[in-house]
């Protein structure tokens, strides 16, 4: 499983913990700073952060991947659009909490989120 990980860094903790939910092995780890510029369009910006990751055409149709999105909710549509329309499908997310009571804070893997699956049970609410 190939993780685009438009955040922050994963942790060896969080890596562990997304091989158990997901039972594949982590075999690479792109990770894509994020920073848009306010005062440029943000769907282009988004277009280009998806160029940054180096994937050919067949390789984001073909490759088991699993997305970090990026926290601003309005960046994370922006690439899920993208990506959205570079796979042909909605990808399956990653999930992130706080631990509770941490100090600093820490972030641990709550779920791993298959986004087509979500969507095609909302078709059937339709």
């Amino acid at each position: 499983m190939l993780i685009l990980n438009f955040s922050h860094p994963l942790t060896p903790a969080q890596r562990a913990r997304i091989e158990e939910l997901t039972g594949q092995p982590i075999e690479r780890v792109i990770d894509v700073p994020t920073q848009f510029d306010p005062a440029r369009p943000f769907t282009e910006q988004a277009a280009e952060l998806a160029n940054t990751v180096g994937l050919l055409p067949q390789e984001w149709q073909a490759l088991p991947l699993l997305i970090n999105l990026p926290s601003l909710s309005i960046i994370a549509g922006l690439v899920l659009a993208e990506l959205h329309g570079r796979m042909g499908y909605f990808p399956t997310i990653l999930r992130l909490r706080p631990v509770a009571g941490s100090t600093p804070p820490q972030f641990e893997v709550a779920e791993i989120m298959n986004l087509q699956s979500a969507r095609d049970g909302a078709r059937a609410r339709r």
